[in-house]
């Protein structure tokens, strides 16, 4: 489709001259207005249309016109690309929006933990609070973008004027109000349709149905910790029991308030994140305002940090300066940030005192650093009058539990590592619980493992092959049969099983077929050999063995007949009893009809 588009006019007016992604909804290209004096470009979106029945197309139609009008309303502000044109042309249906010069946010993350270009906490909170911004003017008109990601993000370049990136405005670009008018907010995204840029920025409710305004603080979120960690989201592990996402670690240097308020944004369960863009905006804005007592933030002004001292960003929890909003946020901030996982504390609730979850949370890194005693007597050492007490003493059960069955897996990927089972090792390596400690040490058996499967793989492919050369489907079936299911080259060995199977059915009617005209001609052992050649496993089978049976009783008589045929030759045969000439007459008689058969 790409290709026949390329350079196309539509609508008389918008020439495609570059492809720029296919998502699940439609392909994007960029245009040019060949109506305007400066050609000015554009993009230009194709809806993907899933049928051509005039129901659907009608009902595609009003939805389309509909959803248009909302983008109208988005393009007003000045950091949601400005909404062109839209019509439909040969029942396919194009939107025609504003083209925003600038590079994506993914272009500024940094690649690794060690790549040196970590953000520092003031360009993390100057990226939120300018993306809350936009948010808030979007869910205030009714609608959810449903892909906030890196590459959704434009750094305007218009913007700069030479004054340096960080003047430079975000764009939000890509609206899911359109996207959603294939199949709905309210349907279930098959995961098998979503963009593999988009995958771990989409939050959990949305992949069954159940999308909420705060699915784009989650999706905010998790941008945010890849600046400040340099690991992408599925980089990140989560706990196996609640599915809080554990991101926070001793390379990650962050203010206590800064890593609580991210860790409330990408809460598992959306009621328990910030309900609102403005929410999350009031509380940065707050922090940072009591590092600026003389600096007073009206809530509709624009913020700007730039008077903001890095060193002091966010007060230090004991500050006598603090102001009574914040003061009633600290606690549960901070116990969030460091326990997440071990209950649920909203900001405004009664947590546990900060030395209670400090002490949860170093008992944590020591499980995870494969101490489970040390981890075990930090979690009895919590009083039993704490809050948190009831979860600390379950939390002990279950790390035991998860112990005994990452020890006892680790044994067996070993054993059979040892063994030279290395399917076991890699199905034994799955199973290993989300404990880091155990996951590094598996992890180094694994490529030992899959090493050693491809060259079994190798091995078992050239006997395959072998043995197909020669007819021999069987013995090649055998081989790829053989071959682990954690081999690359699974489809091959799917594709092959097909041919060679097929093949073999084909060649076991050949040898059936052979048999019958061996056996019509008398050529009785000649049939017998062709029927034996037949696999018990083909659809001739059955009927194979039938015939089997029915030629070797006929090659025993005719064997016994050409006995005494000899014998009669050589005047050697002289019955020695009347019964004994009957049988041999029955058997003659016998032979006549069978040569007639």
């Amino acid at each position: 489709m790409t290709y026949h588009i390329i350079g196309k006019l539509l609508q008389g007016r918008y020439q495609i001259i570059q492809s720029l992604d296919a998502g699940v909804f439609g392909q994007t290209y960029i245009a040019v207005d060949v109506d305007d004096p400066q050609n000015r470009k554009c993009v230009v979106k194709q809806i993907k249309v899933s049928s051509c029945e005039s129901g659907y197309l009608e009902m595609l139609r009003l939805l389309f016109l509909s959803e248009t009008q909302t983008l109208k309303l988005l393009g007003s502000h000045d950091q949601i690309p400005e909404f062109i044109a839209c019509f439909e042309e040969n029942e396919q249906f194009y939107l025609v929006q504003e083209c925003i010069e600038g590079h994506p946010v993914a272009a500024e993350l940094p690649i690794d933990q060690g790549s040196g270009c970590l953000w520092t906490e003031r360009k993390v909170v100057e990226f939120l609070i300018d993306v809350l911004g936009i948010l808030e003017f979007v869910h205030s008109q009714g609608v959810i973008h449903c892909d906030i990601k890196p590459e959704n993000l434009i750094r305007r370049s218009s913007d700069a004027y030479g004054k340096g990136e960080a003047l430079r405005k975000l764009v939000l670009i890509d609206f899911g109000s359109i996207e959603s008018i294939d199949f709905g907010i309210g349907v279930q995204l098959p995961i098998y349709r979503i963009p593999v840029t988009s995958l771990g920025y989409i939050p959990p409710e949305q992949f069954i149905g159940e999308t909420q305004p705060n699915s784009d603080i989650y999706a905010l979120g998790m941008i945010a910790i890849q600046a400040l960690t340099g690991l992408e989201p599925l980089q990140l592990k989560a706990d196996p029991y609640t599915n809080e996402i554990f991101w926070r670690s001793p390379n990650t240097p962050v203010n206590d308030y800064l890593a609580a308020v991210l860790s409330q944004m990408i809460r598992y369960n959306y009621q328990d994140r910030f309900q609102s863009a403005g929410e999350v905006l009031r509380v940065l804005k707050q922090m940072v305002w009591e590092t600026q007592p003389s600096q007073i933030l009206e809530e509709d002004s624009e913020f700007s940090l730039e008077a903001t001292v890095e060193d002091n960003y966010f007060p230090n929890p004991t500050s006598e300066k603090s102001s009574p909003l914040l003061t009633g946020m600290k606690v549960g901030l901070v116990a969030n940030s460091l326990v997440m996982g071990f209950g649920v504390y909203s900001l405004v609730n009664n947590s546990p005192a900060y030395s209670e979850t400090d002490t949860l949370y170093q008992a944590t890194k020591e499980y995870q650093g494969g101490d489970l005693q040390e981890a075990i007597a930090l979690v009895k050492s919590i009083p039993s009058h704490s809050s948190v007490y009831p979860e600390a003493q379950a939390t002990i059960e279950e790390w035991q539990e998860q112990w005994q069955v990452a020890a006892q897996q680790y044994q067996i990927a070993e054993t059979a590592l040892n063994e030279s089972r290395w399917s076991d090792v890699i199905d034994a390596a799955a199973k290993i619980p989300n404990i880091l400690y155990w996951q590094r040490k598996t992890d180094k058996l694994v490529p030992q493992a899959s090493v050693n499967i491809e060259a079994q793989t190798q091995d078992l492919l050239a006997k395959a092959y072998a043995s197909a050369e020669i007819r021999d489907f069987s013995a090649a079936l055998q081989y790829l049969r053989q071959i682990p299911k954690e081999s690359h080259v699974g489809a091959l060995v799917q594709d092959k099983l097909a041919e060679y199977n097929r093949k073999r059915q084909i060649r076991a009617a050949y040898f059936l077929q052979k048999a019958y005209k061996q056996a019509s001609v008398g050529n009785f052992n000649r049939a017998v050999k062709f029927l034996r050649n037949i696999p018990n496993d083909t659809l001739v089978y059955a009927q194979a063995q039938v015939k089997l049976n029915e030629y070797t009783q006929k090659q025993r008589v005719l064997s016994k007949h050409q006995k005494v045929a000899s014998a009669k030759r050589t005047n050697s045969f002289v019955p020695k009893k009347s019964a004994t000439r009957v049988e041999y007459l029955q058997e003659v008689n016998y032979l006549q009809e069978v040569n007639i058969r």
